[in-house]
């Protein structure tokens, strides 16, 4: 059952003050990213005396926990879609004012000595995928089925005819990193296990094949000496292509783009800014991700390609909105989200068309 617009109230409070905005973001490719390591945020907003504050640096869990479900007012999240689909889809009043499609590595990797080289030899073998069982929304596990299901798609295997392993994971993703004011919610030790029991399982033959993505996921096929069987992020195919992070999404809560829109329509034209500024910065732009990723420049180049830098403005194009509905799709099918719902209900293009960036 999709929501109507009735199911979804929010009261305007004309010329609010607001004395702090909050952000947060994914380790993934992002202007916002960038906009945070220049400082573009606390000159624009600082003559407001208005404060921009990351949500690490706060000490409360339940603050560091709106990366998920964004129950924090007054803040901003960009990043992976799933968690904002997720938050959407229970009745979490937020607002997406922007989409971003930066391709990135992603595969499926299987041992050298398994015999597995091309997605139909996958037809009875053993797939991994690490649940967070300690999670509200497990979004690794559903970037990784979603990209077993594309795999399985392009062999003509049905996916009954292949055994998901649950890889069981207690350690929840927030973690218990120190606090920061970077934007960034996980330490290097935190990213370092973020897929620890996938290769794990591979190494000790409990399972044949796993996904990985990003940098990270360039990094591991190299130090496991894996093959790819099947290298997705380049596909023609956005079906097969589209993720958690392709696109990504930029949110907004919806309380402050009714009574604020002049405070995000400024924070979206700073995101615009960085975004236009990396067109002519590559090497500074892929640092950038580097840096976001926890790993070397030379990873991040590999990863996301050499168009990257290029793809950082946000949009609402029909192109990526097809993409964020696949997505939605794709999560309700499975059961990642309970409750459908109508994408172009939920998206607030006035920032970007009233900043010119659309």
């Amino acid at each position: 059952m999709l929501d109507t617009p009735l199911d979804r109230r929010t009261t305007t409070t004309a010329n609010r003050s607001v004395e702090r905005l909050w952000y947060t973001r994914c380790p993934v490719p992002t202007a916002m990213g960038i906009a945070i390591e220049q400082g573009l945020f606390d000159q624009e907003f600082a003559r407001d005396g208005i404060a921009v504050t990351s949500l690490r640096a706060s000490a409360s869990r339940d603050v560091r926990e709106s990366h998920f479900d964004h129950r924090q007012p007054d803040s901003f999240r960009q990043g992976g879609s799933t968690p904002p689909i997720w938050s959407y889809a229970i009745h979490r009043d937020t607002r997406l004012i922007g989409l971003t499609w930066v391709d990135e590595y992603q595969a499926i990797i299987a041992r050298l000595e398994s015999g597995i080289t091309e997605p139909r030899h996958l037809r009875n073998r053993r797939i991994g995928i690490a649940r967070r069982v300690n999670d509200k929304i497990d979004f690794f596990a559903a970037m990784s089925l979603r990209g077993a299901h594309a795999a399985l798609r392009l062999g003509g295997v049905d996916p009954g005819d292949v055994e998901f392993v649950d890889l069981p994971v207690q350690e929840t993703y927030m973690g218990d990193s120190e606090e920061s004011n970077s934007g960034q919610l996980w330490s290097g030790g935190h990213r370092a296990r973020r897929q620890q029991v996938e290769p794990f399982a591979l190494v000790r033959g409990t399972v044949d094949a796993i996904y990985v993505s990003g940098a990270a996921g360039l990094w591991m096929r190299e130090f496991l000496g894996a093959r790819d069987v099947v290298e997705l992020g380049s596909h023609p195919d956005p079906e097969i292509r589209g993720s958690n992070q392709q696109p990504a999404t930029l949110t907004v809560s919806a309380q402050l783009m009714a009574d604020r829109p002049d405070l995000v329509e400024r924070y979206v034209a700073q995101i615009a800014k960085a975004a236009l500024w990396s067109q002519s910065n590559r090497a500074y732009a892929v640092q950038s991700f580097a840096n976001e990723v926890g790993t070397s420049y030379e990873w991040a180049d590999a990863a996301y390609g050499p168009r990257s830098h290029m793809l950082l403005v946000p949009s609402v194009q029909e192109p990526l909105v097809r993409g964020l509905v696949s997505h939605k799709n794709f999560l309700l099918e499975h059961g990642f989200i309970q409750q459908d719902f109508d994408v172009e209900q939920w998206i607030c293009r006035d920032p970007l068309e009233r900043g010119g960036w659309k």
